[in-house]
């Protein structure tokens, strides 16, 4: 797009394979332990998936090799592939203690509550912030992990105002054949609207 970036961050929970990856050149699966930033928890991540197919040439044989490789516990990245990763992204990981922690102080420093993916992203940006602006992303408001949030701060975050009353909407359902064109029919008829 333009935006001059100098680096990107990936910002693991203590479930790092991104992070192991990134530092050891071998993306192994090593299991999940659960926590409360469960979107963070995955071991086989499509977005990495996509800087491999560009940091190997997008060649998306080589890519689907490697992803069957996964498949029997990991695969090893060439050195070529890892000098473009490297060039491009940085990495760190985050237990569930620091990541607890930065949530609690944010909100005492800044009365800001994140969410337990953004306190990750928050506190790996932390450790590697440099001279150049350090941006991180929201991922989910708070209220969508309300207990993990409370737990953390003391505090129990409500819903975004345009939704305080989603419990209270009337739910709609619309069945629909398992039929393509049936779907694409419903989807045309409900854009048309």
């Amino acid at each position: 797009m333009g935006l001059p970036i100098e680096q990107l961050v990936i910002a693991t929970n203590q479930n790092d394979i991104l992070d192991r990856a990134m530092k050891t050149g071998d993306y192994v699966q090593n299991g999940v332990s659960p926590t409360i930033s469960p979107s963070m928890d995955i071991q086989v991540s499509s977005n990495f998936e996509r800087a491999l197919f560009d940091a190997y040439g997008r060649d998306g044989k080589a890519v689907s090799a490697l992803m069957d490789e996964l498949k029997a516990g990991g695969f090893h990245i060439s050195q070529g592939a890892m000098g473009m990763l490297r060039e491009t992204f940085d990495s760190g990981r985050c237990s569930e203690e620091e990541t607890t922690a930065t949530m609690r102080r944010v909100f005492a420093q800044t009365g800001e509550v994140l969410c337990p993916h953004s306190a990750v992203a928050v506190k790996v940006a932390e450790a590697h912030l440099g001279g150049a602006p350090m941006v991180t992303l929201a991922t989910a408001h708070p209220a969508k992990f309300p207990d993990a949030v409370e737990a953390a701060m003391g505090v129990r975050p409500g819903l975004p105002a345009r939704m305080a009353d989603l419990f209270d909407r009337p739910e709609r359902v619309t069945r629909v054949p398992n039929d393509l064109g049936a779907l694409q029919a419903l989807i045309r008829e409900r854009i048309a609207r």
